[in-house]
């Protein structure tokens, strides 16, 4: 039996029988990693040595008749610009190269608390900027479903690791789609909470008001037992909600008759593959067949989202960057004579060209005289299309769209094509303005590719979705699929 092509949950039910230890999961999981890791370039770093310390205390806890928690012993992966101490983080970039954290991020601290092992440190787009992990300075990530395409971005290590077997979870951040995305494009489900729901202290910073920690798991069901143990109150992030999420394993197993679903024609329209559009619509078909009520709706300012957030999110990262200036943080060029070189050659040498884009597309709309015709319009465009979500789930319990507008696409394709490379996020992008929770799940094939289903949420409305998510999932079987490598 290949212990890595099961779902979490399943494994976890197997370590608590005592039918497998946690090492022997362990074993199954860096033997896929030693077999198909060279074809997919999912990993930055591997962290075998602490991975097999942590297993082995998992199996001592066992032996002792502890009763273990739903992580306990279970192989997760970290996207690479989430912090962990004494182990490498760098962003997928030059400028973080050597840079070893001196304290953890809150949700690998939860996560290791609760006995997930970590295995390895993922591949993503350079500080998360990017929708295909073309832009990691150290690797291109392949799908694992055709290895010639993308695994999406910027999570698309993490989904990749998930998808091939070299993880049972993983986590992503998501900006303007970064978890959703690449978890359509590699079959998968992909959840990015309720902005606030999930701490970001430790997570290097991109787009401070957009940036969410969320999973990429292979079942709705797993991805409910992660955000249990992500989602809550942290004093160390001025962000944080401080509520009580409750249990979301409480969300299985419902019935979704009567659900009250709207379907924005925006998210149907122009830009989405056909194709994609009629297996959305499909999955839709079969939601209603189980007693859902199914209307088309509008959210007429989401046309706007895409420069609304390509503004924002670009003044924040130009803020945040900032730091990173061969001084005080990050790579210090050997190359000058004063400390304007320093500074010039520091940041010319350590960030990649879309992130100097960013920064530069960031400082120019935050300068003086563009701020008012930029950043201030794009911050009240911003509400207009938050209201726009509040008075839908005024109507609707969820809502429904493609979460990518095609499939995955071949590597290479669109990295001189800046314009079609952003419209990989239209569907996505809105969600992350509003600050709402948003999951992808499979819900299709096209081409021989996974093809996501996007289902959105009011704030706080975790529950609402994954009942939806699992309603649907209870009556496919999409989630039992897994590429052949």
């Amino acid at each position: 039996m290949d212990l890595y092509n099961l779902t979490l949950h399943e494994v976890r039910d197997k370590i608590r029988a005592r039918e497998i230890s946690a090492k022997e999961v362990l074993d199954s999981v860096y033997s896929r990693i030693d077999a198909v890791e060279q074809r997919i370039d999912a990993y930055i770093s591997l962290t075998r040595d602490k991975a097999y310390e942590a297993a082995q205390d998992v199996d001592k806890r066992l032996a002792q008749g502890e009763k273990l928690g739903d992580l306990a012993g279970i192989p997760m992966a970290l996207k690479d610009n989430i912090s962990t101490c004494g182990i490498k983080t760098t962003c997928a970039s030059k400028m973080l190269e050597n840079y070893i954290p001196p304290y953890d991020a809150q949700v690998y601290k939860k996560l290791k608390e609760a006995g997930a092992i970590l295995i390895g440190k993922t591949n993503l787009d350079e500080f998360a900027m990017g929708s295909s992990t073309e832009n990691s300075a150290f690797k291109t990530t392949r799908n694992p479903w055709n290895i010639e395409r993308v695994a999406g971005g910027s999570s698309g290590g993490s989904a990749a690791a998930v998808a091939a077997g070299e993880a049972f979870f993983a986590l992503g951040s998501d900006t303007g789609g970064s978890i959703r995305q690449p978890a359509a494009l590699c079959g998968l489900v992909g959840f990015k909470p309720t902005y606030g729901a999930v701490s970001r202290y430790g997570v290097v910073a991109y787009g401070s008001s957009f940036d969410q920690i969320g999973p990429f798991t292979k079942d709705v069901e797993d991805c409910a037992i992660v955000l249990n143990h992500l989602c809550g109150h942290d004093e160390k992030d001025s962000t944080s909600l401080a509520i009580e999420h409750g249990d979301f394993k409480e969300a299985l197993n419902k019935d979704i008759k009567g659900m009250k679903i709207g379907l924005p024609k925006e998210y149907f329209g122009e830009g989405i593959d056909p194709e994609i559009r009629k297996i959305v619509m499909e999955a839709v078909k079969k939601m209603e067949g189980l007693g859902a009520c199914v209307e088309e709706t509008s959210l007429p300012y989401s046309e706007y989202a895409l420069p609304v957030y390509y503004i924002v999110a670009s003044a924040e990262a130009s803020s945040n960057l900032a730091r990173f200036d061969g001084v005080r943080y990050g790579h210090r060029t050997s190359n000058y004579e004063d400390l304007n070189d320093i500074y010039v050659n520091s940041r010319s040498e350590g960030f990649g060209d879309e992130v100097k884009l960013r920064i530069m597309l960031g400082t120019y709309t935050l300068s003086s005289g563009y701020y008012d015709a930029y950043y201030n319009k794009a911050l009240k465009v911003r509400r207009l299309i938050k209201q726009d979500f509040e008075k839908a789930f005024e109507k609707y319990d969820i809502l429904i769209s493609p979460t990518s507008p095609t499939t995955a696409f071949k590597i290479g394709e669109r990295t001189d094509d800046q314009l079609a490379m952003y419209m990989s996020d239209i569907c996505t992008v809105p969600v992350n303005i509003a600050g709402i929770p948003a999951i992808s799940i499979p819900c299709g094939f096209s081409g021989g590719l996974p093809v996501g289903m996007q289902i959105m949420g009011k704030a706080l409305g975790e529950a609402s979705i994954i009942k939806a998510a699992h309603g649907f999932q209870r009556n496919t079987d999409f989630l039992g699929k897994r590429p052949t490598l």
